[in-house]
């Protein structure tokens, strides 16, 4: 929109209506916690809660559905072929419609039976993403459809350009990762970046900087590792270093040489006041939107896809990582790589930090398994390195080769390394902080 237009189409009643109270429909179901039966957290984190416990069957049985769906897909479409990637993903996901049916079935090897294994994965993990991406697409329509992500980004642009090199809007981004899930955020980065508001290069940092698991899947990983009783100071801490791991990677290859071209660039120089434009731009943007009833039905299509791309992955990139963690030294090798920074930040147990670490490239879950019984300050900088990583196989690695963010494995490799190493460095110290208050 021109900055100098005095009469500008957004500035009507009905579009203020439209900004302000769809908005506060998206904020209050993905940021505003509620207590519902002794349990406080967001309203989307509730009905995906409620749907498990009331429709606990349905519920595994569509995410078996949604997984079948999942491993036909790019064969249907003809995307395995696309390239080798796609390929051995969709090969992957094969693998992950035959372990979801052996876990919904309860049949195969023993072993494989163990409760950190496929019951894990199929109930932990599948089932909640299966239930909360579409869901959450459809709130997704409230939150970003209708102004508030153009609003929010003319406001926090002095700090999100200058610290993280990205617009003012990727703010919403961290924001819903933080609150709601990973899968959500790069769902609202995918959608943003297809329509030419962001570049590679700026999709690509928010999708490996903001991405990260929940703030309730932080709890736990606190109850695993019995950091309850500092749990402000946890998330505080967490939230904080993943924030500041991001600010330094973005200045380090592979993201510093992405093509930073974008189609559509945030105005950088206002006629009006930062505000007011804020304002301008927010209403434009409600003025021009679909119906509510097509945005929710457009995002709640985009939310099935991405779901059925993630669930057959979990299934089988996970299990890989869960078996390779648990009966082979590979993760041991790995952890040799790190071994040096937990050294340097003289942790106990340099070693346990180190291979605690590497396993959270498997899954997130495991580096806090690995760690549960080991002393506080271990425990405490495992927990922030298993949430700052951000990058994993069993999830979030698959979801961006899901999206078109041009991202590939090599380079989500390279970055992670560097946020692991740099989240021990800077999170062992507030662990030394932080044993104070449970001594």
């Amino acid at each position: 929109m021109n900055a100098t237009d005095s009469t500008p189409k957004g500035l009507s009643p009905l579009s203020l209506l439209k900004l302000v109270v769809y908005s506060c429909i998206g904020i209050f179901f993905f940021f505003v916690p509620i207590d519902i039966g002794g349990k406080e957290t967001i309203p989307l984190d509730h009905i995906v809660s409620w749907l498990r416990k009331d429709f606990a069957q349905a519920a595994e049985i569509y995410a078996v559905l949604a997984v079948l769906a999942g491993g036909a897909y790019p064969f249907v479409t003809g995307k395995w072929r696309v390239s080798k990637t796609q390929t051995v993903l969709s090969i992957f996901k094969v693998l992950g419609v035959i372990t979801a049916l052996m876990a919904f079935l309860s049949m195969g090897p023993a072993f494989l039976f163990e409760k950190d294994m496929l019951p894990f994965l199929f109930s932990k993990l599948v089932v909640p993403v299966g239930l909360i991406v579409p869901i959450g697409a459809v709130f997704l329509a409230f939150l970003i459809g209708y102004g508030l992500l153009e609003f929010a980004g003319v406001l926090l642009q002095p700090i999100m350009k200058p610290l993280f090199k990205t617009p003012g809007k990727s703010a919403i981004d961290a924001v819903a990762s933080f609150v709601g899930s990973y899968s959500i955020g790069l769902l609202i980065t995918n959608r943003v970046y297809k329509s030419g508001q962001y570049s590679a290069k700026e999709a690509a940092i928010i999708a490996t900087g903001f991405s990260t698991v929940s703030a309730t899947f932080m709890v736990i990983v606190a109850k695993t590792l019995g950091l309850m009783d500092v749990w402000n100071v946890f998330f505080w801490a967490t939230l904080l270093i993943t924030f500041v791991v991001t600010a330094i990677t973005v200045r380090l290859f592979p993201l510093s040489k992405m093509d930073d071209t974008a189609e559509h660039r945030e105005i950088e120089v206002f006629e009006h006041s930062r505000f007011k434009q804020a304002l301008l731009e927010g209403l434009e943007v409600a003025s021009n939107a679909d119906s509510i009833g097509r945005n929710i039905l457009k995002n709640l299509k985009e939310g099935m896809l991405m779901a059925m791309s993630i669930l057959p992955s979990i299934m089988s990139v996970g299990l890989c990582g869960l078996l390779l963690a648990k009966y082979t030294p590979v993760f041991e090798w790995i952890g040799y790589l790190f071994y040096p920074f937990a050294w340097i930040a003289q942790l106990p147990d340099p070693m346990m930090v180190a291979t605690a670490s590497a396993t959270g490239l498997a899954e997130m879950f495991l580096p806090a398994l690995i760690a549960a019984k080991s002393v506080f300050v271990v425990k405490f900088v495992v927990g922030v390195v298993s949430i700052s990583s951000i990058l994993f196989f069993s999830a979030s690695i698959p979801c961006i080769l899901s999206t078109e963010i041009p991202l590939n494995i090599k380079q989500m490799l390279i970055v992670w390394y560097q946020r692991v190493a740099l989240t021990i460095l800077i999170a062992s110290p507030v662990a030394f902080w932080a044993e104070q208050f449970v001594q």
